[in-house]
């Protein structure tokens, strides 16, 4: 490796050797140990920037019991390797590599599974709130054994195979491993007299019923999330989450986007010429709305506050109609003699458009 390596490039070597060297992957072999141990006592040194500058400046002899550095095989300067052979084989601490540290058992407990219900609302109940109900089957602790798994009146018992540390250690050469004991997966105890209700894993299937309340704003795909719904820990451990995600029908004539409605209404081509007021929908009732003399299909007109509530927040969004022109489809003899000549007196020219609402009302209102 070139003198100038940083210390990432040192980690990365080091890792590569670790794991080709390392006793377990190389049982009763003592060359391979012997390498290990050199590859070991080399990153300890070049990983310090103290004795890295000693060896740069004065050779071996400054890591060396001469010089005061590094002396011999120090279980204690591979602190900071759990972070690599951690990772590669799986060690509760290097410590423990070289017989030092210790643990006692862990608990058995773990946290319950976050679970997902999947909750379909109307398109008004999305835009005002609602109060909804929902069935869902969830762990809950064991009502016999309080969640623990063990028979009433009974206790678990220490594991013989690990004498209550949760670990077992294997002896290989000068290495000392520990390892989590396969018998009690590291919690230093057995059940002996398991639940007869939960066959001791201290949970039981239930169904629930849950109150939602649905806050208004919300928009298609929103996530709720209610703590400690889930199911519940293993042998007491804390309970997951439960996530209720919405899914919006659509609505017949209105389109969302944000907090925003849009929709589309007819008029005649009476209306639109002379202008006229009419009657509109909105999700809160009719609403008047004033066409002017003049009017083209397709104009856009802005009823403001008639949208969505903005979701936790204070305000509405608008609502904006757009107007079409209905063309009759039987004209009478008379009917056709008015438009011809209304047509002569106001000639238009024809070009193809495309516009869609939304982008004509960004240019109308911004």
């Amino acid at each position: 490796m070139a003198r100038t390596a940083n210390e990432q490039e040192i980690k990365t070597a080091y890792r590569k050797l670790a794991m080709q060297y390392h006793p377990d992957r190389n049982p009763d072999n003592a060359q391979a140990e012997e390498r290990f141990k050199e590859c070991s006592e080399a990153y300890a040194v070049l990983a310090d920037t103290d004795k890295r500058a000693a060896y740069d400046r004065y050779g071996h002899a400054a890591v060396s019991g001469a010089g005061g550095g590094f002396s011999g095989f120090d279980p204690n300067s591979f602190a900071g390797f759990e972070d690599i052979l951690g990772d590669l084989f799986g060690m509760s601490g290097f410590g423990d590599l070289f017989g030092g540290g210790s643990r006692r058992g862990r608990s058995r407990a773990q946290r319950g599974e976050d679970l997902r219900h999947d909750l379909t609302i109307e398109f008004e109940e999305a835009v005002f709130g609602a109060d909804s109900q929902i069935t869902y089957r969830h762990q809950e602790a064991c009502e016999t054994c309080g969640g623990s798994g063990i028979t009433p009146g009974k206790s678990a018992a220490t594991c013989k195979s690990c004498a209550g540390r949760g670990q077992v250690r294997y002896q290989q050469g000068f290495f000392s491993i520990a390892r989590t004991c396969p018998t009690c997966h590291g919690a230093g105890q057995v059940i002996t007299d398991p639940c007869v209700k939960c066959r001791g894993d201290g949970r039981t299937l239930r169904q629930r019923v849950l109150e939602v309340k649905v806050p208004a704003g919300v928009e298609d795909g929103t996530r709720m999330r209610f703590a400690g719904k889930g199911d519940a820990g293993v042998h007491s451990g804390s309970p997951g989450d439960l996530y209720v995600v919405l899914h919006v029908k659509e609505h017949p004539f209105f389109e969302r986007e944000g907090n925003n409605l849009y929709c589309a209404v007819p008029i005649s081509f009476g209306q639109a010429a002379m202008g006229t007021e009419i009657n509109i929908p909105t999700l809160e009732g009719e609403h008047v709305l004033k066409v002017p003399e003049g009017t083209q299909s397709a104009s856009v007109f802005r009823v403001r506050n008639r949208g969505v509530p903005v979701l936790n927040g204070r305000g509405k969004g608008d609502l904006y109609v757009e107007v079409k022109v209905q063309t009759p489809g039987k004209l009478t003899r008379r009917q056709r003699e008015l438009l011809q000549e209304l047509e002569a007196g106001q000639p238009i020219e024809n070009k193809p458009q495309r516009r869609s609402l939304l982008s004509k009302v960004k240019d109308m209102f911004g």
